[in-house]
């Protein structure tokens, strides 16, 4: 029987839905259970794959190519499980799929509502292709009370009437704050968010409360008493210095023994935790430290990097090494050599992907600063496409190298996907589309040359890669850049996508077109992130 269990959050949001969601996950994993996650959005927007990185972070990609939520990432991380299109939607997603129906005459010529319309949509989606799971966590965005919120409290209500408590749950994560005035935790948040999923008839069965310290037994038992549950299901979500002790930390709390007891599954032996326990603790015994330079576009927002910031975290583990991030506004670089002399002390450049021209000179000055003075360097989407015209403009003679994305060029060393020109070396500029139409999203293959630095990297010339990119460089133009130096180490299976870009006369330098952070896991880094913290780990012991 499949259980359903659905996380909701009250008094203000990023309190830690998703790493929740994840950390429980991976507790019922760690006791043998199979478990899918999945995310129901409230905004209106079909997905984010239009959305601004500044408002919304990180845009994750899924391998059957859904562009999702950046929380999907975490469920990756947290237990390995591939999410799935299925696993993410969102109002506008369910809004358009209802409308279509309408449209197509599905209801008749009835009335559509939200109720039972699209709570009926959401529950479909929830409950979809999940015979082969033993838990299904269901985080629901938002905040209880809000406006966009309501249908999908509403299905969740349902659900539980349909499915009955012997197969659903809900935990609730709210806020228990500090406040140093009164020298106390206060309840009243906590009891108030609890109401309000009350009047919307849903009686939560675990309290998860956000805090900065231990819950007294006289809180713990006040809270229980106004918020209807057992003063054991009442489970303290402390701040901790890795989201990754996160699991240790809920079992600790006994959360996951709360939610075996509820559905009356055994819970008295212990569950195999050695794996996060290893991984928590090389991040806090590291053995050395290296600092790298990430030179991105969106740095006023650090979301918009999730998973980046994590795959370099793994990368760190792998090798017991503490990874300092120094996030680089691109355009600060645009001023001249004066401004690059933030690069000077880093152990590795990294430059992720990117749309648009905005920082685009600032990533290549970075890369030609990191090629120059021998210094680790990993491009990303954006970045491998950056560093070809870097080697175009300053190695292969192309002073007018750029891309179509920035506008019309003699030398379009980078262009759409639908730009390319069958017998003719250059690209013509085509008339754009509707945004998304000619995006590559999703797993593609790639195969890499032996006797590269990237088949080194990977051990085998045969690779699957999450990509996210409209623009594609230009293989016309390959004869000439492995002339001056940059050679072509990775390609699609037809020979005709550049993949994967190297020097083999540099000490590390490799850039991939597709995205390798959103395939890392802390239990498994992936192979580009290792090989790029470990040779930025043996510079800085050289150093």
């Amino acid at each position: 029987m499949t259980r359903f269990v659905f996380i909701t959050g009250g008094v203000v949001s990023s309190l830690g839905k998703g790493i929740a969601s994840a950390a429980l996950a991976a507790l019922l994993q760690s006791r043998g259970y199979k478990v899918r996650l999945r995310k129901l959005d409230p905004y209106l927007n079909v997905d984010p794959g239009t959305m601004s990185p500044f408002q919304h972070g990180e845009v994750f990609v899924t391998d059957d190519g859904a562009e999702t939520d950046l929380d999907l990432g975490h469920y990756e991380r947290f237990t390995g499980v591939n999410a799935t299109k299925e696993d993410n939607t969102t109002t506008g997603k369910i809004y358009s799929d209802v409308i279509a129906r309408e449209r197509r005459g599905d209801y008749l010529g009835g009335t559509v509502q939200v109720i039972p319309h699209i709570t009926d949509a959401i529950k479909d989606i929830v409950v979809a292709n999940t015979d082969d799971v033993d838990f299904v966590l269901v985080e629901i965005g938002g905040t209880v009370g809000d406006i966009e919120s309501l249908p999908f409290l509403e299905a969740i209500r349902q659900l539980r009437n349909d499915l009955g408590p012997a197969q659903t749950m809900v935990v609730h994560l709210t806020l228990l704050p500090w406040i140093p005035s009164a020298g106390e935790l206060k309840t009243k948040p906590t009891q108030h968010s609890v109401k309000e999923l009350q009047n919307v008839g849903i009686q939560p069965q675990i309290l998860l409360c956000r805090c900065d310290r231990a819950i007294p037994d006289t809180e713990r038992r006040k809270i229980a008493n106004f918020c209807n549950v057992r003063p054991e299901a009442v489970i303290a979500a402390r701040d901790v210095d890795t989201i990754y002790s996160c699991p240790l930390a809920y079992h600790a709390e006994g959360m996951d023994n709360e939610v075996l007891r509820y559905f009356g599954l055994p819970f008295e032996s212990e569950p195999d935790l050695s794996g996060w326990e290893k991984i928590v603790d090389a991040i806090r015994h590291p053995e050395g430290a290296v600092r790298i330079a990430v030179v991105g576009k969106y740095t006023a927002l650090l979301d918009s990097y999730k998973s980046l910031n994590e795959a370099l975290l793994h990368g760190g583990i792998d090798h017991r090494t503490k990874v300092v991030l120094d996030w680089v506004e691109a355009e600060s670089l645009e001023k001249g050599d004066a401004s690059l002399e933030r690069l000077a002390t880093a152990d590795g450049i990294l430059v992720p992907g990117g749309f648009g021209e905005r920082g685009s000179e600032g990533k290549i000055a970075a890369i030609r600063y990191a090629r120059e003075n021998g210094i680790p360097f990993l491009g990303i989407c954006f970045g491998m496409q950056m560093a070809v015209i870097e080697c175009a403009r300053n190695l292969a003679g192309l002073p007018d190298a750029s891309s179509t994305e920035f506008g019309f060029t003699k030398e379009p060393l980078v262009g759409l996907m639908t730009e390319w020109a069958r017998g003719n070396e250059r690209l013509r500029r085509s008339e754009g589309g509707e945004l998304g139409g000619t995006m590559r999203l999703g797993a593609y293959p790639a195969v890499l040359g032996e006797g590269t630095r990237a088949a080194e990297v990977y051990g085998t010339t045969a690779i699957r890669e999450r990509h996210r990119h409209r623009y594609e460089v230009n293989i016309h133009y390959r004869e000439k850049l492995e002339a001056a130096g940059l050679k072509f180490s990775g390609l699609s299976p037809d020979g005709i996508l550049p993949e994967v870009v190297e020097y083999s006369n540099h000490p590390w330098f490799v850039a991939v077109q597709y995205h390798p952070e959103l395939k890392s896991r802390p239990f498994a880094p992936h192979p580009l992130f290792s090989g790029f913290v470990g040779a930025a780990s043996k510079k800085a012991r050289s150093a």
